[in-house]
């Protein structure tokens, strides 16, 4: 009877291992930053969000608050929004890669975990941005869109990636 689970339970092995090793290696590069504040992973997507920002007319400043470790969005003169490392998107990008590579397929599982992090990294560049820009002018929609909106936004790309491999790249026989 097992026999018949195996391929599933190598499957979800894999991942497990996987997702482990990544987030392990992502919590020794946290812990490497712990006292210059914000890591310089999430410092740079904050300087992307501010000169997206400022191109499209939103004059935004950063301010660093290295002992919380976060950086404050001061969007047309009012702190919006504050930058912290969840806000990165690096756990999610664990997660989509890591389910992908369970269902290892050769060279391409290595080409569209490339280019799903490249779509992740630009989903939650304008993600951020989004939200900076409807708390900046629609205050009251603050929670719905950080909390609900916002969150689909980047989770709903990742399923959307996930479907598109299963379907077009690892049932393909």
């Amino acid at each position: 009877m097992l026999k018949d689970f195996r391929p599933v339970l190598g499957i979800l092995l894999r991942f497990i291992i996987i997702y482990v090793v990544l987030l392990f290696v992502y919590q020794l590069y946290l812990n490497s930053f712990k006292e210059s504040g914000l890591d310089p992973f999430s410092r740079m997507i904050a300087e992307q969000v501010k000169a997206i920002q400022n191109a499209i007319h939103y004059p935004t400043q950063l301010y660093n608050d290295v002992g919380k470790e976060q950086v404050w969005f001061y969007v047309k003169k009012t702190y919006v929004t504050r930058m912290v490392e969840g806000c990165n998107a690096i756990s999610v990008m664990i997660l989509f890669a890591s389910f992908v590579f369970a269902f290892y397929k050769g060279g391409k599982t290595f080409i569209f975990v490339l280019i799903g992090l490249v779509l992740l990294y630009i989903m939650n560049l304008l993600r951020i941005v989004g939200l900076n820009l409807v708390v900046s002018d629609y205050k009251e929609y603050e929670k719905i869109a950080h909390d609900f909106i916002f969150p689909a936004v980047i989770y709903g790309t990742v399923v959307v990636l996930w479907l598109v491999w299963i379907k077009l790249f690892a049932l393909k026989k």
